[in-house]
């Protein structure tokens, strides 16, 4: 009986050593990894509580010295009060019994759950500070971006602003085109060469004189009629006694020329102003430079800052649409166009109809010089003038006629025919740098008091320039 009971004694107390050493082994165990733990860091059951940043592309920046602080101090208060909560949470083990050890491990527990709470809210804080740093680190790159981006757009506008200007000049030089002296030089070396040469001459004021005088002006192109009122003037004035010699007979003669020019087309040429869209319809016989005069207009008009249309109503002549698409091409402007042989009435409406809706400036009608029919060209004009009528209010609101002074007085009859069927309002004299009957704008003023809108005395855009009486005379009678 008393060897039972010792047996039993023994077995008890080694059970009782073997849990002792195990707890030991725990509480080494605990304590060896609570030593392994970096400061600061959270246990695993506050890592589960806590959410980590997303991860974006941001610049790199730091939260603020003094919350990284902040919530240091509380993860290491938290780590030590969770070593307290475990030793406490040991001791009532062993103390199962014990109401005060149970007291404590409350309190413990409480402790560490305000501790932790408070950890996350200074993680919190400092994610939120951080966060604000990584926005105003962004707003500061995204100005310094923005910067950056218009910055490289000045310098882009810049420097395309200083390539079409070089453009520009390079155009200009290009397009510099003839001086209205030189491309008078011509009717000068002609019948103002004769003129000067009379001049010259040591001879009195007598009849001799003013039929030689008569003779000039005659071969000067200007028409009969012209001419015989030129010569009525010097005549009139030589009976005032107002000319002594023949220099002042010359001064005599330019000046009325300059009268009769101004007062056809007024001190200055161009087009005259009209609510757009301002619908000009040119007409000419074919070989008058009608459909090229129309391709330089059009560019003078866009480089002033119209916006212009052409319409190619010569329908006709097929080389005629094909032309006008390469000025429309040159001078960057739309162009409206139907197929050959088609009604050019129809194409001229639709071009007038499209400036209305595009509120466009200015259209540009080119018309036929000669139809492949049997029907009367002014008949046909005339019915092209009454479909830009119906096509839009007044129009057309300019009537240009195109005439080729190498043609001489012919050029005057051509004028009094499209005149009297079209009622022409204003004319442009090509070609006159290849002609010395370039006199022929005096008659024509004279004859018709017509205005002289442009004259064209060169290949270049800048060759078909606006007419102005006084700087016409000036080169006219340039020495």
């Amino acid at each position: 009986m008393l060897l039972a009971l010792e047996t039993t004694q023994i077995a008890i107390a080694v059970a009782l050593l073997i849990a002792a050493a195990l707890i030991i082994a725990l509480l080494a165990r605990a304590f060896v990894s609570r030593r392994a733990r970096p400061p600061g860091e959270l246990p695993a059951a506050a890592k589960r509580e806590t959410i980590e940043p997303a991860k974006v592309s941001i610049p790199e920046v730091a939260p603020p010295a003094e919350r990284v602080a902040r919530e240091k101090r509380a993860r290491e208060e938290l780590a030590e009060a969770e070593q307290r909560l475990q030793v406490a949470r040991e001791a009532a083990t062993r103390e199962p019994q014990s109401s005060a050890a149970r007291a404590e491990v409350d309190r413990y527990e409480r402790e560490v759950a305000d501790l932790r709470r408070r950890a996350d809210y200074e993680h919190r804080k400092t994610e939120e500070a951080l966060e604000k740093a990584r926005r105003q680190a962004e707003a500061a790159a995204r100005e310094e971006a923005a910067a950056r981006a218009r910055a490289e757009e000045q310098a882009r506008v810049e420097a395309e602003r200083r390539a079409q200007e070089e453009t520009r000049r390079r155009l200009a030089q290009q397009e510099a085109g003839r001086t209205l002296a030189e491309g008078l030089a011509k009717t000068r070396g002609g019948f103002i060469a004769r003129l000067n040469a009379f001049v010259g001459a040591s001879k009195d004021l007598d009849d001799a004189a003013l039929a030689e005088l008569e003779e000039i002006l005659f071969s000067a192109d200007v028409g009969v009629h012209t001419a015989t009122a030129l010569l009525e003037s010097v005549r009139e004035r030589l009976k005032r006694r107002e000319l002594s010699d023949l220099a002042r007979v010359k001064a005599a003669l330019r000046e009325e020329i300059e009268r009769i020019l101004s007062q056809a087309s007024g001190p200055h040429g161009g087009l005259p102003e009209t609510p757009p869209p301002q619908v000009v319809m040119v007409v000419g016989v074919n070989g008058t430079g009608k459909t090229t005069t129309i391709g330089k207009l059009a560019a003078k008009l866009k480089a002033a800052g119209k916006s212009v249309i052409l319409g190619a109503g010569d329908t006709f002549r097929a080389a005629a649409g094909e032309q006008l698409d390469v000025w429309a091409d040159r001078a960057q402007v739309p162009i409206v166009r139907g197929k050959d042989g088609t009604d050019p009435g129809a194409v001229l409406f639709d071009a007038v109809t499209r400036a209305r809706g595009e509120k466009l400036d200015v259209v540009l009608c080119d018309t036929a010089g000669r139809l492949h029919t049997k029907a009367n060209l002014m008949e046909e004009l005339k019915r092209l003038k009454r479909t830009l009528s119906k096509a839009q209010e007044g129009a057309p609101h300019e009537v240009l006629l195109v005439v080729d002074a190498t043609t001489g007085q012919n050029a005057i009859q051509q004028a009094r025919q499209f005149h009297e069927s079209l009622g022409v309002t204003g004319f442009v004299l090509t070609k006159l740098d290849g002609t010395a009957k370039g006199g022929v704008i005096i008659g024509i003023c004279d004859a018709l008091k017509i205005p002289v809108r442009y004259v064209g005395v060169g290949e270049k855009v800048s060759d078909l320039k606006e007419f102005d009486a006084h700087e016409f005379v000036e080169a006219l009678f340039a020495e």
